[in-house]
């Protein structure tokens, strides 16, 4: 087993740390702003870091899953939201550049791998979340085309140019069935009066922008469907495959930049004439993080090397976005409780990285949903949860 990695991707992982650099000083006021600037989003894709597992020819790079893995690390330990460009880039990429017609896929992929233009995954809805193979977002033909009727909620809300939503087309069948996709160009349908974005008051990731698109009557041609009628949810399960793993490694960054940060303060610090580090009680806390960190962290690559590979990956990859998230937050929350007072303020980004954490023990699956698949890819659907 080899852990070294190949040149290309050390310069991946080289260029997404300048990035991480560079973005760093300004993750508090990116919260405050609500938003990410375009103009980030465009020099980040100008690096070629936003989704460069995608091919070439839709302009990816070729580069491989587990590289755009390192590229979502990297950028996440200097903006935990800001590695959502790139993570939200290669799930919605990898849906379009597969199933999408081709001048959708040639329109918008490399939009997003440009960093232009924001496609955002419409999945979940006030309603369904755990359970978003059941949509209340509903579709029907009419004039030659679509007309969909609904709400989703969905990162980028704000700012995305277009969105794939998930959209029941079959009345009559089950949960998990008769869901078609549907590219939307939310522009289009906010003109024609059809389409409305409204902002969540989250408590954490308020740069990216969530919010709910609401849909009334809204027509959309008939090339606007999204691979085979009926089959949308299958898709973009395939695609949270890689996802989860992506979002594993996007938790554990910030978390070990916690971990380092507490490993200088405690070395620095004195409390009763000795370094806080000194003392079991604070050293002991901070060596057990970094040693869950770094076992979840190499889980996350693995996933991603048998992505690579071609291997089956779905329990691994569930097991990357349980344990990681919760990983995450209580590493950081032990570094935000080490840092004394001062780890309360807002003067340290311990606060804002716990917030932003926590979402991702909710968001894109939940722990006990990733417990259920694994379950099932071991014992059987007829055995298991």
């Amino acid at each position: 087993m080899d852990f070294a990695l190949t040149a290309d991707q050390e310069r991946f992982a080289a260029s997404a740390r300048e990035v991480a650099a560079l973005i760093a000083p300004d993750y508090a006021a990116r919260e405050r702003d609500g938003r990410i600037d375009p103009e980030l989003a465009a020099e980040i894709g100008a690096r070629g870091l936003i989704a460069p597992e995608l091919p070439t020819e839709l302009g990816g790079q070729d580069a491989g899953h587990l590289t755009s893995g390192l590229v979502t690390e990297e950028i996440a330990r200097g903006d935990f939201n800001v590695a959502y460009l790139q993570i939200i880039g290669s799930l919605a990429g990898h849906i379009l550049s597969r199933h999408a017609h081709d001048a959708a896929a040639r329109r918008w992929v490399p939009a997003i791998t440009a960093g232009t233009a924001r496609v955002g995954i419409g999945l979940s809805e006030p309603t369904a979340g755990s359970d978003a193979g059941n949509p209340a977002l509903c579709a029907h033909r009419e004039r030659g085309g679509w007309v969909l009727t609904g709400t989703k909620s969905m990162s980028f809300a704000l700012d995305a140019a277009a969105a794939v939503v998930f959209a029941r087309t079959d009345p009559d069948a089950g949960r998990g069935r008769g869901i078609t996709a549907f590219l939307l160009d939310l522009a289009e349908l906010e003109e024609a009066g059809t389409a409305r974005r409204e902002r969540i008051d989250d408590l954490g990731t308020r740069a990216v922008g969530r919010g709910l698109v609401h849909l009334k009557n809204a027509w959309v041609p008939e090339d606007a469907v999204v691979g085979a009628e009926g089959q949308g949810f299958i898709q973009v399960m395939q695609g949270f495959d890689f996802s989860r793993a992506l979002i594993g490694l996007q938790c554990l960054a910030p978390a070990s930049a916690s971990v380092a940060e507490t490993w200088q303060y405690t070395r620095g610090r004195l409390a009763f004439d000795q370094p806080l580090s000194s003392f079991e009680g604070v050293a002991f806390p901070i060596a057990e993080a970094e040693t869950t960190i770094e076992a979840a962290r190499l889980l996350c690559l693995r996933t991603l090397w048998l992505k690579d590979q071609g291997q089956p990956h779905t329990a691994e990859a569930a097991m990357c976005k349980w344990l990681a998230p919760k990983t995450a937050y209580e590493a950081i929350n032990d570094c935000l409780l080490l840092h004394g007072q001062l780890g309360y303020t807002r003067t340290l980004p311990f606060e804002q990285r716990l917030r932003d954490v926590l979402g991702l023990q909710i968001g894109d699956g939940t722990a006990q949903i990733m417990k259920m698949i694994i379950a099932r890819h071991r014992v059987g659907r007829e055995f298991a949860p």
